[in-house]
């Protein structure tokens, strides 16, 4: 009791500080985004149709790559494959190792393909997928890869003007939630509907993207993951392989790379050797440099690389064509000094400074300024006129001034950008029209003005109200808590297979998307009511810490994992890719179930 009693006193003093911070006027500084991380949701078209666009499935390639291309650090991937459903789906998971990489390409690699298509259903999910996984410090990008065509089941029901309708309102909610969707039109037989795949980049502001073979697919992916991240592909050399060793200079510019990706473009197997500024071989793999191969590609991750020229060793198969491309990772923001708050009309001049940022603190870095070039954009709101001036690089900062030319709201923000990288500012608005107030402050009264007698402070009625507000914060803290748990999501979905112990017959796998329930659900649920499984209306799922699920069993059902029996009377927590067997009394079956982060 004391304890409890304890703690709660430890609640209260949390709330009573957070009260105290707002009721004196205190700020709270939250953290930007970074705008390094991703949130990433791969959609592709696995229909028929597809098989003339895509015969080798190099998409599957293109994706993998994608995944490669990502760093170790808190993004997240989910994929989509649909036809005029979806086929196979994976919920967002937070790439933290080499193994969740590996994990998310084996599921890419097991996507088949299936009869129909309705593009409408691929971005429906898509925006779904971010809405239920993604983290708000990311930032979100949907690649949808795809002929752009319809094919509907005639028997569904489904028509071509239900299809566009569910297409127009999930681009509305994408471009409203910030989810650029960035599309690639496969265009192998000719038959490409560039008009709806253009629609959907350009409303959700992304980028469309054709190619007529999909052997380009990792080279459009490319670019898609550095215009996403405000990086540039550098180009590094292309030849013929002649079958021996053959060097390649990799030059990296400065000190704060984070991650040089290099993606070795080739149709056969290459043989590949690294050697850092000094000379010495750097073994691959190692935990400096990371490895992956596929069909289409080999791609080198140097994590952390030193600054200067290093050698790439190549060997190809004879006269194989190889294209050897870079992009550098960065964990940089550019910053603009605040501007002085005032009211502003024509003829003002505003000094402008931008800084580039890491975790916070400036860097002071030469080699990384000396090669970038700055610029301040000005759009005028008023006249919807956009126009650029180039600022000065003093080699640790971008200076520069803006002049109000009229009257007229303004927003300008500095962009910087060198051969490998580039970044922009959050835009200031500026606001020197006639109807406007600048960015003016409240002036305070002249010393003496008020002349009214002092009053003594009520501190008996500020300690009773703050207590009253404390109790109330704390009572609806404990509410919100019971609330929470009572409506708490599930992450992922399951997959059910039923099999009949007498026959040995199994049913094809069933997922289950979990994100449509909150709280609990029963497994009876699951299996759609069925009376013959009424007794598995006792065994609940629930949300578990950490994207796990928690199992209860209250049947007369047995649950096995591994081959042994599990009490699962008080719960027992199930996490990612665990399989159990459910054996019902009442009928001679049995029913796995697989959990799928």
């Amino acid at each position: 009791m004391v304890m409890r009693f304890e703690k709660l006193l430890r609640n209260l003093l949390c709330v009573a500080l957070l009260l105290g911070s707002v009721m004196t006027g205190a700020n709270l500084a939250f953290a930007g985004t970074s705008g390094s991380n991703m949130d990433a949701v791969l959609v592709v078209d696995v229909s028929t149709s597809m098989n003339q666009s895509d015969k080798n499935k190099v998409s599957n390639e293109a994706m993998k790559m994608f995944v490669d291309m990502t760093s170790i650090q808190a993004n997240k991937i989910g994929i989509i494959s649909y036809t005029d459903k979806i086929e196979r789906e994976k919920a967002m998971i937070q790439v933290n190792s080499e193994q969740d990489k590996n994990e998310i390409k084996a599921f890419i690699d097991s996507l088949q393909k299936g009869a129909y298509t309705d593009i409408a259903v691929g971005v429906k999910e898509a925006v779904k997928i971010l809405d239920a996984g993604r983290d708000p410090s990311n930032s979100p990008i949907i690649v949808l890869l795809a002929d752009g065509n319809n094919y509907l089941n005639a028997a569904s029901g489904r028509t071509q003007a239900m299809s566009d309708q569910e297409l127009q309102a999930s681009i509305k909610e994408a471009q409203s939630k910030g989810y650029p969707i960035y599309t690639i039109g496969l265009n192998a037989d000719g038959q490409l509907n560039r008009t709806t795949l253009e629609k959907i980049a350009k409303e959700t502001n992304g980028k469309f993207f054709e190619t007529s073979t999909a052997d380009t697919l990792p080279q459009i992916l490319s670019e898609i993951f550095a215009n996403h991240l405000n990086l540039k592909v550098v180009p590094i050399t292309n030849f013929t392989s002649n079958g021996q060793a053959q060097d390649v200079a990799i030059s990296i510019p400065n000190a704060n790379v984070m991650e040089a990706n290099i993606s070795i473009m080739s149709q056969k197997p290459v043989e590949v050797k690294l050697f850092d500024p000094s000379g010495k071989e750097v073994h691959i793999p190692s935990d400096q440099v990371r490895l992956s191969r596929s069909s289409a590609y080999t791609m080198l991750k140097i994590v952390k690389p030193q600054q200067g020229e290093w050698k790439l060793q190549v060997k190809g198969v004879p006269q194989d064509k190889i294209d050897i491309n870079m992009i550098f990772n960065y964990e940089l923001q550019l910053e603009m000094e605040p501007v002085a708050s005032k009211t502003y009309q024509a003829g003002d001049v505003i000094p402008v400074k931008a800084a580039l940022v890491s975790n916070g603190q400036k860097v002071a870095s030469p080699d990384l300024y000396s090669q970038m070039k700055a610029t301040l954009l000005i759009h005028d709101l008023t006249d919807q006129k956009t126009s650029e001036v180039a600022i000065t690089n003093t080699g640790s900062s971008f200076e520069g001034s803006f002049t109000i030319p009229a009257d007229h709201k303004y927003e300008i923000s500095v962009k910087a950008e060198d051969s490998s990288f580039y970044r922009e500012t959050q835009p200031l608005t500026i606001d020197a029209s006639a109807a406007g107030s600048g960015t003016a402050t409240p002036t305070p009264p002249p010393a003496g003005e008020n002349t009214a007698p002092e009053e003594p402070f009520p501190w008996l009625t500020v300690v009773i109200v703050a207590l009253g507000v404390i109790l109330l914060a704390a009572l609806a803290f404990y509410l919100l808590s019971v609330w929470r748990k009572a409506n708490k999501g599930f992450i992922g979905q399951i997959a059910i297979e039923i099999v009949d112990e007498d026959t040995g017959d199994k049913s094809n796998p069933q997922y289950k998307k979990l994100n449509a329930f909150k709280g609990k659900v029963k497994l009876h649920q699951l299996l759609q009511l069925a009376p013959e499984f009424q007794e598995t209306d006792k065994v609940v799922f629930l949300p578990g810490k950490n994207d796990t699920l928690i199992i209860e069993n209250r049947s007369t059902c047995r649950i096995e994992k591994g081959g042994r029996v599990l009490d699962v009377s008080q719960g027992k927590e199930l996490k990612k890719n665990d399989r159990i067997k459910i054996s019902l009394s009442s009928v001679n079956k049995s029913v796995f179930v697989d959990y799928i982060v």
